[in-house]
């Protein structure tokens, strides 16, 4: 019964599709009841023409169907429209998930065949100037709201077009709300926010979805509006409201395989602009070495992400990465720079409850022989013998800030070291 249905519904839709009126379309883009209406009338002709007779109920879901298809995201659109959500994934037609208060969701949105989500994925790619393909299976770019998008299709994917979406939050979230959240307390908060205050160059450290890049917000709110910032993004997200910043971003190769312009040579060219301070979105190969470089030459308070689960691990991956540069340096050279550029790792974790931590606030002391010293600031230490409903207890601790801290040498040079001692006592 299901497949006939199905199959009724797929005849009627590409019955519909080519008599529908191009400049009607355009005239009611912004009208979507109207354009809901126009379309269900164009599916009562095709009915009556074909003697295919669809009760009113299920003509107006068509004509809904049809009408978000044609100007946005087909059936995801109440999932996009829907702030409790943060990631929308299309694993095929009949399997859409969602991200929502950490945890992953199916819920009972579907397409109507794997061709109207692929058509749909290829309007989604083409409205950002991007081309999607057999040829040329695989897109990652910016939808016009900022979210990240990701599609692949056939061959590559075998279950059908896949989809995945990052919504871009459209409110810039702060330090107190991801105190109110749980995900740090106060101190941490204050603390933050004298680093980002006195120049301090911080490393924010995570796993996916684990709130890199909404911390990277927060902390850019507390740098001073007489800085001149240059951010560097793959997909722009960053929501900076100093008066003086000028925004970056990547570009992927054109049709011809030719345009790209890549993190390092944004990098590179960000160095001879007179930056301040340099904001990278996501540290991810090669540019990790001139970010080190601009750390050490008179850029502090240069901030960036980066994926790994520890602070011992992000030290191992920036390694990695500047490897990937093919400079040849050694080993130890690479270690000193990093040593001397990078003050702070703040570690963010997604925990299996779906709540988000900064588990780790580690600052690097220097070098021992050949070891990068690493001493914790703040941990989140979790109580295994209590919580209800899976939910993860524990609570934040902090041995306290050490005389010798490069953070707290940058507090007295910028006359905050009262803020300090007002947090650790």
């Amino acid at each position: 019964m299901k497949s006939q249905y199905d199959e009724l519904m797929r005849g009627m839709r590409a019955s519909v599709l080519p008599r529908l009126d191009l400049d009607m379309i355009d005239r009611l883009l912004t009208d979507r009841t109207a354009l809901v209406k126009e379309v269900a009338g164009v599916i009562q002709q095709v009915g009556l023409e074909t003697n295919r007779y669809l009760p009113s109920e299920e003509m107006q879901i068509l004509a809904t169907a049809i009408a978000d298809e044609i100007t946005g995201v087909g059936p995801l659109r109440e999932l996009m429209e829907d702030s409790s959500i943060s990631d929308v994934l299309v694993n095929g037609p009949d399997n859409i998930f969602v991200e929502t208060g950490g945890k992953l969701v199916k819920t009972n949105k579907r397409f109507i065949d794997n061709d109207q989500l692929t058509e749909i994925a290829k309007r989604l790619v083409a409205r950002v100037g991007r081309r999607i393909d057999e040829s040329q299976p695989l897109v990652d770019a910016r939808m016009t709201d900022g979210s990240r998008l990701n599609v692949v299709i056939g061959p590559i994917a075998l279950d059908g077009t896949s989809i995945s979406i990052r919504k871009f939050s459209k409110v810039s979230r702060t330090f107190h709300d991801l105190v109110a959240w749980g995900s740090m307390d106060e101190r941490m908060a204050n603390f933050l926010s004298v680093a980002a205050r006195c120049q301090v160059n911080i490393v924010i450290s995570g796993g996916t979805g684990s709130g890199k890049t909404t911390l990277l917000n927060a902390l850019s709110q507390h740098i001073g509006n007489d800085e001149r910032i240059i951010t560097l993004e793959d997909a722009a997200e960053l929501k900076l409201q100093q008066p003086h910043v000028v925004r970056l971003e990547t570009r992927m190769a054109g049709v011809e395989n030719s345009g790209m312009v890549s993190m390092r040579e944004l990098m590179i060219n960000t160095l001879r602009m007179r930056p301040d301070r340099i904001i990278v979105g996501e540290c991810r190969g090669g540019e990790t070495f001139e970010m080190l470089q601009a750390m050490n030459t008179g850029h502090d308070g240069s901030m960036t992400t980066l994926h790994a689960n520890t602070p011992r691990d992000a030290l191992s991956r920036m390694e990695n990465m500047v490897m990937m540069a093919n400079l040849s340096l050694p080993i130890e050279a690479i270690r000193r720079n990093i040593s001397s550029a990078v003050n702070l790792i703040v570690q963010a974790s997604r925990l299996h409850d779906g709540s988000r931590k900064i588990t780790h606030i580690s600052e690097i002391m220097g070098q021992e022989g050949e070891t990068i010293v690493l001493q914790d600031i703040f941990t989140y230490e979790v109580d295994h013998s209590t919580g209800s409903g899976g939910k993860v207890s524990g609570k934040f601790v902090t041995p306290g800030l050490s005389s010798r801290s490069a953070v707290y040498r940058k507090a007295v040079e910028h006359g905050c070291e009262g803020y300090l001692k007002t947090i650790f006592g």
